[in-house]
């Protein structure tokens, strides 16, 4: 076995005992992993998009602003963190207007507090919480792994060939039919009575998790960079390895929000909004 395919497989090994591990605990153990991804990611975005090279006040101002959101994450306060990333966005997009700093200086901002906000206030510390995420992983690895090898066995037509060569229309649908399996099958065994809804859901986010994957390819084609970093040995960044997991876990709050209010009570997660655990 060569050197990088095992040091490949050990790293992965390794972060998924510690993400299903979190995941399971919940808790203050989820919540630092999820304000964890948010820092990275935001290290990631800010290195691949050159705003600590080419604006260092920003880039500073955007690093208070995170940490903010992140204390916040950890603290179990989603209302001040959400509150935090809107005047972070705000500040961001006034560097944009008054001295013209990169516009992706406040997509960066979005994009890295929104995902510890949306992992943590998807998880929280019940039942309901990880039957979300277990259905949520389930979801975005069968459509990344599933695609690969349907886009590989069948090829055909591209599906972005100017931003990911590789991905295919073949690819693409096979993983959303994966992913609504799986979807469906974590619903059957954990939430009875709830298989139709998921299987609804889980095309919804499949198909959030392709575009995520998607948008990582057109962010790193636009700069130049082939990974995003290489934090994780084997495996490049950890935008490289949650691109689809991003998009679909904001879908999954969004939607967990729009049920919340639409059954008139406080916000829920995504498992006591659409599957009633």
């Amino acid at each position: 076995m060569q050197t990088e395919l095992r040091l490949r497989i050990i790293s992965g090994i390794i972060l998924a005992a510690v993400v299903l591990a979190a995941t399971w605990y919940g808790g203050l153990a989820f919540r630092l992993l999820a304000a964890l991804i948010g820092i990275l990611i935001y290290y990631e975005w800010s290195t691949i998009t050159r705003l600590q090279a080419e604006n260092p006040l920003a880039n500073i101002v955007g690093w208070i602003g995170q940490a903010a959101i992140a204390a916040a994450v950890i603290a179990a306060s989603a209302g001040t963190a959400l509150v935090v990333l809107i005047v972070c966005f705000a500040v961001a997009i006034g560097f944009v207007l008054m001295d013209g700093t990169s516009r992706w200086f406040p997509t960066g901002v979005i994009y890295a507090g929104l995902t510890g906000i949306a992992l943590a206030g998807l998880r929280g510390a019940d039942s309901a919480g990880l039957v979300a995420m277990l259905f949520l992983f389930a979801v975005v690895w069968a459509t990344d792994i599933l695609a690969y090898f349907v886009g590989r066995a069948i090829g055909g037509p591209k599906l972005a060939p100017r931003i990911s060569p590789g991905k295919t229309w073949s690819g693409a649908i096979g993983g959303a039919v994966s992913a609504v399996i799986a979807g469906s099958l974590v619903a059957y065994f954990l939430v009875p009575g709830g298989v139709l809804w998921a299987a609804l859901v889980a095309l919804v986010l499949s198909a959030c998790s392709q575009s995520g994957d998607l948008f990582e390819s057109f962010i790193k084609r636009r700069f130049g960079v082939k990974d995003s970093s290489h934090l994780i040995p084997g495996h490049g960044g950890v935008m490289d390895r949650v691109d689809g997991l991003i998009f679909a876990c904001f879908a999954a709050f969004l939607l967990a929000g729009v049920f919340s209010l639409i059954k008139g009570g406080e916000l829920m997660s995504l498992g006591a909004a659409l599957f009633g655990v």
